[in-house]
C-alpha cells in the first residue's frame, strides 16, 4: 500500500502547528504569572512588607531568571536589611542584562555612591541624567548631588540639587539638602525659604527640624526656634539631633 505523502506531511504540520499553540500558550501563562508575582512584589516592597514581598520576587526568579525588574527590586529589598553583599549581585546581574534601564542606572548607582564607589555610581547617574527619556530626571540629579557632598564637592552637589529643582520644584529630598547647604552657608533666610517648602510637600524629619532650630536661633527667632525644638524632643526623641539639641533653652 502507497502512502500518500503529501498528505502525511500536512498531518505533520498540523501537529507541530497544534504543539506550536500550546507551548506558546503555556509560555504566555507563565509571562502572566511571573508578570502577577512582580506586580506584587513591587507592591509589598514600597509598603515596607519586605518579607512577603521577597517571597514574591523569588517567585518571578524562580519562572524566569533573567526576569530585570524582579533583580531590581530584590537588589533594592536587600538594600532596606543591609545585606550589601546580595544588593549588589542583583542589582549588577539586572545592570547587565539592561545596562540601559533607568531605574537600574538610578539605583545601582546611588548604592555605589553609599559604598563609596563614586567613580562608577556618578557615571551612572549621570548617563541616567543624559537619557532624554528619562522622564523623572530629578531622581538621578539628587542621587548625583549626595554622590558630590560623598566626595567633599558641596558646590557642585549644590547644582546638581538645584537642577534637581528646576525640573520638580517640589521634591523633598533635594528640598532638604538644599535645606542644609544654606545653612552649612550662613544662608539663613535661604534656609527657612527651603524648609517651608519642605514642609508643603512633606513630613518634618530630625535632621530638618534641627537645622530648622539652629537656622530661627541665628536669625534671633528663640520663640520659633524653641517650637522647632520641642517638636523635635517630642517626635524623635531617641534621634541623634534630639541628643545633640539637648533641653529647650528660655
Amino acid at each position: 500500500m502507497l502512502l500518500d505523502l503529501s498528505k502525511v506531511f500536512k498531518v505533520f504540520a498540523v501537529v507541530l502547528c497544534v504543539l506550536g499553540l500550546a507551548a506558546c500558550a503555556s509560555a504566555e501563562k507563565k509571562k502572566a504569572e511571573a508578570d502577577v508575582y512582580l506586580q506584587l512584589g513591587v507592591r509589598y516592597l514600597s509598603m515596607n512588607k519586605l518579607e512577603v514581598a521577597k517571597e514574591n520576587l523569588e517567585h518571578v526568579l524562580a519562572m524566569d531568571s533573567n526576569n530585570v525588574q524582579a533583580h531590581n527590586a530584590l537588589g533594592f529589598l536587600y538594600e532596606k536589611i543591609e545585606r550589601y553583599p546580595e544588593a549588589r549581585e542583583h542589582y549588577q546581574t539586572a545592570f547587565k542584562l539592561s545596562p540601559d534601564d533607568l531605574s537600574i542606572q538610578n539605583n545601582f548607582g546611588r548604592f555605589l555612591c553609599e559604598r563609596r564607589e563614586y567613580d562608577q555610581g556618578v557615571a551612572l547617574l549621570n548617563k541616567a541624567i543624559a537619557n532624554l527619556l528619562n522622564d523623572r530626571p530629578w531622581l538621578a540629579l539628587t542621587n548625583a548631588g549626595l554622590c558630590q557632598l560623598g566626595m567633599g564637592q558641596q558646590q557642585k552637589a549644590k547644582a546638581y540639587f538645584k537642577q534637581a529643582l528646576q525640573v520638580n520644584g517640589n521634591y523633598a529630598p533635594a528640598l532638604l539638602e538644599m535645606q542644609k547647604i544654606s545653612y552649612q552657608n550662613r544662608e539663613y533666610w535661604l534656609a527657612k525659604s527651603y524648609l517651608q517648602r519642605y514642609v508643603s510637600v512633606g513630613p518634618q524629619t530630625a535632621e530638618s527640624l534641627w537645622v530648622a532650630a539652629q537656622t530661627e536661633r541665628a536669625l534671633g527667632n528663640n520663640g520659633l526656634a524653641n517650637e522647632y525644638q520641642t517638636e523635635l524632643l517630642e517626635k524623635f526623641p531617641l534621634s541623634n539631633q534630639a541628643r545633640q539639641a539637648g533641653p529647650v533653652q528660655q
